[in-house]
């Protein structure tokens, strides 16, 4: 016998695997994802986790199957589209595109956005303040009130989604005593990506009253006015807003937010104004001022169907993750609400109670609320 005979091999019998090697010059320990047209685009798909082979060097095997043997189309995310692939002057990079037959490609990545950063200054929204002293005639009191247009506004003919946000000492002043949200700034790099084109009207808050006004009714902080200050954002500030801006009117356009007690008062605004309010933005919400809060007003609705984020940090307080969790669950439960309530819960166990971690939800929320079609 020859044992030294040659082996024939069926080529038509070979695995056409497919296999991607990136390096990349910036590496951290974030971990890297492949997003494209054969997982319909979605960020950290756990199937599509790149191997770390070394500092800087990522292999990833596309698994058999017809799908993955016609061109692919794809980029390279660090976990969402907040943290995906830009070039080395931080641009947006175009879609990646693999239609030969080479079973093995190599990719470079210069740089990776993270939280959405950088931006580019030309596609900062436009700051626009609507009043130095607008009159409340709910609380017989004036407010400063500001409008961030987005960069195009002037040059367009669009009309725009709106959201209201409360605390606006906070959301862009680069001054503030406590950072700030970083809104302008989010909005300016989501604009490249095309969720970042909304009216943001942001309403500074009461300073030494700001608790009393965004209390609403009777909590464990007493009496508050609350309710005339939703009835201000609702009857006086938003009829403005639409007759001042080119906007889109209509509930399903329009959101409200804020964190802590700011996020509190939007959770009643959206409850009680449903027809005025469909979006609802909130984050860190101090749900222990008011632990059984009464929902058996909302079965007097007709019920509409609405998105709420809710966002919780677990380094905030002992109660903070778990009175959101039960609030989701009684929203979701109420039987007036069935299949009209979209809640989308986001849990941070490293979270604190501060503007630096609601500036990382900030893009994420927008996203869902004013660009998805995902349920939750």
């Amino acid at each position: 016998m020859n044992t030294d005979s040659p082996i024939h091999i069926d080529s038509k019998k070979l695995k056409k695997v497919r296999k991607l090697i990136l390096h990349t010059s910036e590496d951290d320990d974030r971990p890297v994802y492949i997003s494209g047209n054969f997982n319909q685009w979605t960020t950290q798909d756990f199937r599509f986790l790149m191997k770390k082979v070394s500092k800087g060097k990522y292999e990833f095997t596309f698994p058999e199957g017809k799908e993955f043997q016609k061109e692919l189309i794809y980029k390279f995310t660090k976990g969402d589209w907040s943290e995906v692939e830009i070039d080395r002057y931080g641009n947006k990079t175009p879609n990646r595109h693999w239609n030969d037959d080479n079973l093995e490609r190599i990719e470079k990545v210069a740089k990776w956005r993270k939280n959405w950063l950088p931006y580019r200054p030309s596609q900062l929204p436009k700051i626009h303040l609507i009043s130095e002293e607008f009159e409340i005639p709910q609380l017989n009191k004036t407010r400063k009130i500001w409008a961030l247009l987005p960069y195009d506004y002037e040059t367009s003919t669009e009309s725009y989604p709106v959201l209201y946000l409360q605390d606006a000492q906070n959301l862009f002043n680069e001054n503030a005593d406590f950072g700030n949200w970083q809104i302008d700034k989010k909005l300016a790099v989501m604009s490249d990506y095309g969720i970042g084109k909304v009216i943001v009207v942001a309403v500074e808050h009461a300073e030494s009253e700001r608790i009393q006004e965004y209390n609403v009714g009777r909590t464990l902080l007493g009496a508050g006015n609350g309710k005339q200050y939703i009835r201000f954002l609702t009857d006086t500030l938003k009829p403005f807003v639409d007759k001042t801006f080119r906007t889109k009117p209509e509930r399903e356009f329009t959101g409200i937010g804020g964190s802590s007690m700011g996020g509190l008062v939007s959770i009643f605004s959206g409850l009680i104004y449903p027809e005025v309010f469909g979006k609802l933005m909130v984050f860190s919400p101090s749900l222990w001022v008011i632990p059984k809060i009464k929902l058996g007003f909302m079965d007097f609705f007709e019920p509409l169907e609405t998105r709420l984020y809710l966002y919780a940090g677990g380094d905030e307080s002992d109660t903070m993750v778990s009175h959101v969790i039960k609030l989701r669950k009684r929203l979701l439960k109420r039987e007036s609400l069935q299949g009209k309530m979209k809640v989308r819960m986001s849990i941070n166990m490293e979270g604190k109670h501060n503007e630096t971690y609601w500036s990382d939800e900030f893009p994420k929320a927008i996203e869902w609320l004013f660009f998805s079609n995902s349920p939750d």
